[in-house]
Parts: structure tokens; sequence; C-alpha cells
């Protein structure tokens, strides 16, 4: 058949499209580049490169922003992203507040808001979404429809098949099944929804500790306790959602626990949960509160830290724990065999190096594979930030595309 159609691969418009791809993902790797180095980077010749920027900045996707200084010989443009060629934005959802965030195409966050929920009509969950990401997009100055994309961050997961929340029975409000069609009716840009843990794998893949890692898993440890599972780059979410749910995992140490979601707790959260800290320090004779469980936690890992080194008793809390954590550990390990464990959360990550390497040589003696555990290198809002780099790929996967 003579000629080729619209869209063809191999014609040059998807060529074309191809190279601006390439073009806009290194100044998003970089920030700013020459004309020169981007086609040196490509490997377009210099008139190609010219007229490939020229296109991209006709089409609102670059910005020259000044010239090349210090250097022999003459100037050259710099060329960057235009950060207002698109929005995404995220929610971080947990029973006590909605935590929402826009950012620009460049990954930026350019707005920020935080909704208090504890008390507030379960009933009216839309409107809280609602509330949230316009207090975000009025923080970052721009109107609700330049948002591309949201994703929205829960415990739990929504069933594929039922449209329902399984697995947060904490969440009020969030467990109708009609849900997801009212967000739908409600939002005026696509979203999508996610795990929390996932989010926060999301994050450390794109952003931290596992940067560069295909195979990994990653243990939250907060309010709740969940594991993300990410297999050659793909998360792994189950049939129903539910994988990773690992505080429901029986474990030696605890008595088992029935009838789990409606305890909405089971082994490995009672023997290593955040609750279990304070409970630890308490029984070696650490004068400590047992609540509000994170906030004690993280002080009494924190100041373990610090002090076990020369105050034995906090030595031991890390060697209690740390047993603990290898102990639900070796289960995945052994099932998944990962390359690498990101330990993250504030029941984890204020104990540093001292508990990471405690966990490390438990989980040396109790299981057969030998993965390397390191820390979340997320620091802030690690849900929110992943929920935002999972909008943000989407977006610029819509934004980016120059064949249309």
């Amino acid at each position: 058949m003579a000629g080729t159609t619209p869209g063809t691969p191999g014609t040059p418009r998807v060529l074309r499209a191809m190279n601006d791809r390439a073009a806009l993902d290194l100044l998003l790797e970089h920030g700013t580049l020459s004309r020169t180095r981007i086609g040196k980077l490509t490997g377009l010749s210099k008139p190609t490169a010219s007229q490939l920027l020229a296109r991209l900045e006709a089409a609102g996707l670059v910005v020259a922003t000044g010239t090349t200084a210090g250097r022999p010989g003459p100037s050259a443009q710099l060329y960057a992203l235009d950060p207002r060629a698109g929005y995404a934005a995220g929610l971080d959802v947990n029973p006590y507040r909605i935590l929402a965030a826009v950012a620009d195409i460049t990954g930026e966050v350019v707005g920020e808001y935080e909704l208090p929920t504890p008390g507030r009509d379960r009933h009216d969950v839309v409107g809280q979404v609602r509330t949230a990401l316009d207090g975000a997009v009025k923080d970052a100055g721009i109107a609700l429809g330049d948002v591309r994309r949201l994703v929205i961050g829960t415990p739990g997961a929504f069933d594929p098949a039922t449209g329902r929340l399984r697995y947060a029975s904490h969440l009020p409000g969030w467990h109708s099944p009609t849900l997801l069609d009212e967000l739908a009716a409600a939002l005026p840009m696509p979203f999508e929804y996610e795990n929390d843990v996932n989010l926060v794998a999301v994050a450390e893949q794109r952003l931290g500790a596992a940067r560069g890692h295909q195979d990994f898993v990653l243990l939250w440890n907060q309010e709740g306790m969940g594991a993300a599972l990410v297999l050659g780059g793909r998360l792994h979410r189950g049939f129903t959602g539910g994988a990773g749910e690992v505080g429901f995992l029986p474990v030696p140490g605890t008595p088992l626990v029935r009838g789990v979601t409606k305890a909405n707790s089971g082994g490995f959260q009672e023997l290593a949960g955040v609750q279990s800290i304070p409970r630890i320090a308490r029984a070696i004779g650490i004068d400590t509160p047992e609540q509000p469980y994170v906030t004690t936690t993280a002080a009494l890992l924190a100041t373990a830290a610090e002090e076990h080194g020369s105050d034995p008793l906090y030595a031991q809390l890390l060697d209690r724990y740390a047993e603990r954590l290898a102990t639900g550990l070796a289960s995945l390990v052994a099932v998944l065999d990962p390359e690498l464990v990101v330990l993250a959360g504030e029941a984890v990550v204020p104990g540093g190096e001292p508990l990471r390497a405690r966990v490390q040589a438990e989980l040396t003696e109790l299981a057969a594979a030998r993965p390397t555990l390191v820390l979340s290198a997320v620091p802030r809002r690690p849900v929110l930030r992943g929920a935002l780099e999972s909008a943000l790929a989407s977006t610029r996967d819509d934004v980016f595309d120059t064949s249309r």
C-alpha cells in the first residue's frame, strides 16, 4: 500500500514527537540546557535542535531563561520547561485530615492546603475532597480547570469489583459503593485513587532510597503498618488491591488475631506496630507515656538513636524492637526475595542507623535471602509526594505529547 497514514511509526510527525519528548525529558532532568547541549544529548543536528526548541517554545512547553556566563566564547541561550504548561494535584487522606497539594509540570509544589476532618460529617466526603483541593488550588494562584490530573491516596484499597474501600474501617465515610462515581461527577479533572503506602513507594522510587531499583519492598510503620511491593518496576496490588496489608500478617510472638477486618489489626501490627514501642519501653524501665502513639514513638526512637551507646535501656529498646520488625520482614523476604527493603514511617525512621543496622542483623539470622535494608529518603509528607509524582507522570504524558 503506497504512502503512510498519519501517526504511523517512522513518519516525520511521529519522529518529531519522539524528539520533542526526549528533549522535554532532558529539560525535566537537568532544569536548563542550551541548544547545543540538547543537540549533543539527543544526537540531533544544530538546525534540527533549533527547530525543535522553536516548536516547543511556540507550543508553550519551554521558555528561554537567560544565557550562559563565565565561559569562553559567545554566550548561549538557555531553555527550561515552562512551569505553567500543566499542573497536577495530590491528596493524602487519613481519619484526621486531608492534605492537598498542587505541583507544576516541573514537579515544584506551588500550593498546599490542610483540611482537619475529626468530627466532620462522614457523609460529606465529596465536599471535603473539593474543599481541600480548592484550598490548594487557591494557594497556587491558579484555576481549578488548570489541574489536569488528581491522585487521591487513602489507607486500604478500593476493590475493583465492588468499588468499596477495603482494609480501612477506621476511615469513616469512604466506604460507600457509589463514592467513586460521586467523586467523578464532582471533580472537573480525571482522578485516580491509590493506597497510601503504595504512594510512599512511588515517592521513594522516583525521588528517594529506591531510585534505580526495579524490585523492592517498602515497609511503612506509622499509624498503621503496611507494605508496598514493587516487582519488575510495577506496584503489585493483588486481586482486591490488598497486597501489602502486612499488619494482618500472623507472626510468632503474638496470639492469633481473628476477625482482623473488624479489629482493624493483626499479628504483625500487634507485634511491631506503633503502639508496641511505648509498651516495650515501659516494660524495660523507661518512663514514658503511651499516647499519642506516633509522637511518643518517634520521640522514643530518636532518643534511643542518640543514647543507645551510653544508656543500656535504650540499646535494649532498639534490640527488642528490631527483632520484632525483622520477624515480620522475614516472611516477606522469604516469599518475595527482594533486592532492597526500604524502612519508612515515623515508627522507624527516627531510629536512624542504629535501628536499621539491628534490623539488618536480625533479618540476616531469620531469612535465607540477604536484601539490603535502607531508611526512607523522602523526609516530608511522603504519601502526598507520591500522589503528586503519580499525577505528574500522567500529566506529563499528556502535555508532552506533541503528535496530536
